[in-house]
């Protein structure tokens, strides 16, 4: 067996019958001497929960459910929004404010009824991914966010489960297949999360539509491969991918025997607060980060007292919306232009959602300035939910 090859992860009992309809359907896939009637059967018995129905989770949900993945789990607890269409391919512009789950398992019933789907319209938490996750033979982690990226992680390394990775950020993307058994898991890679603020979210960032669509596919690969067994996983190796220059590069990974929850003195034994791991609770940030409300900062506006509000957002970003009062400096650009400021009035940072400002904030402090610095909460969407529900946001 090569390097990164495995046995198929599906229990020999679940296997399923193939009828009529499997074999008309699946009869491309069934022509392949790696998958055959046996391959089949282990796809038809299997059980994949898709953690996330955005960006990477639709194509993965998607190619899954073509395949024949008998039973797929999908956690998702956002509903959809106009701005997900250009890339979350699994929803339609009538699904817009539905939840996601729901959304996605209507298309993947329309493309294979074949399929059993269970939905979680909930939030994945320490309190709950072991009872889920411990149903399903492999996970396909489609998130976007640091805690749920390490939840996931960790309740597969307790659980002996395959975790099937992929992120994306503007051009460029990853992927790796993280399973213990057999060698590293993202904890060997990222031991811990970068700062809070320090990597913006596609929210922020943006990414090129067809980007996560590329790197779900390659998931929804790696996950066919563990079922049906055989094939170089990606297990030990991270993939690179640059859509914009057009280019892959791996790179070899090692477990790491120091690797606080799967080497060889684990110090991480159960799940464990991972907003607070992750540093983004938001009582954390204000104390560090001082916080002015929507309503608060609107409040100061009409009394006119001074403030001076910086908007640290790309120029795209405001094309949409100018925030009211602000003189406009990008996050790369604050430090050196710190002298614009006013030391002697309230000093008020905008982003979109609360997380380049807190950074500025940090950013402009170890830089020497004197003068009082705020995190507007939430950003530009406090702002639409405190004071102007009309603000369009990209």
């Amino acid at each position: 067996m090569s390097e990164g090859s495995i046995t198929s992860v599906v229990p020999e009992e679940r296997w399923g019958e193939l009828n009529h309809d499997d074999l008309t359907r699946y009869s491309r896939q069934l022509l392949l001497s790696e998958i055959g009637i046996e391959g089949q059967r282990k796809l038809k018995g299997a059980k994949v929960l898709v953690v996330g129905t955005g960006g990477l989770g639709a194509p993965l949900a998607l190619y899954l459910a073509a395949a024949g993945v008998g039973t797929l789990g999908l956690v998702d607890f956002d509903n959809v929004d106009i701005s997900n269409l250009h890339r979350q391919i699994i929803h339609g512009t009538r699904d817009v404010d539905r939840p996601k789950v729901a959304s996605a398992r209507d298309r993947i019933r329309a493309l294979n009824p074949l399929v059993n789907v269970v939905t979680y319209n909930e939030p994945l938490k320490s309190e709950n991914a072991l009872d889920i996750i411990s149903e399903y033979d492999v996970v396909a982690d489609g998130t976007d966010n640091y805690p749920t990226r390490y939840l996931v992680n960790d309740a597969c390394v307790l659980l002996g489960k395959p975790n099937v990775y992929g992120s994306v950020f503007q051009f460029e993307g990853q992927a790796s297949v993280f399973y213990a058994k057999q060698g590293p898991c993202y904890r060997c890679l990222y031991r811990e999360p970068p700062p809070p603020g320090l990597v913006p979210s596609c929210a922020e960032g943006g990414v090129l539509g067809v980007l996560p669509g590329v790197i779900g596919m390659l998931q929804a690969n790696e996950v066919i491969k563990l079922l049906v067994g055989g094939g170089d996983t990606l297990t030990g190796r991270l993939l690179l991918y640059d859509a914009w220059r057009m280019k892959f590069r791996e790179l070899k990974l090692e477990k790491d025997p120091e690797c606080p929850i799967c080497g060889k003195h684990p110090t991480i034994t159960k799940l464990i607060d991972y907003e607070q791991f992750c540093g983004i609770r938001h009582n954390q940030d204000e104390t560090s980060v001082e916080s002015i409300s929507a309503t608060e900062l609107k409040r100061r506006f009409d009394a006119n007292e001074p403030v001076q509000v910086v908007d640290l957002r790309e120029p795209h970003e405001r094309a949409y919306f100018k925030f009211p009062n602000a003189k406009t400096i990008p996050l790369g650009q604050v430090i050196r232009r710190k002298d614009e400021l006013d030391p002697s009035i309230d000093t008020v940072f905008v982003c979109k959602i609360g997380q380049r400002s807190i950074l500025a904030v940090r950013n402009l402090r170890a830089a020497g300035y004197q003068g009082k610095l705020m995190n507007l909460l939430d950003g530009v969407q406090g702002w639409k939910n405190e004071v102007d529900p009309n603000v369009k946001l990209i």
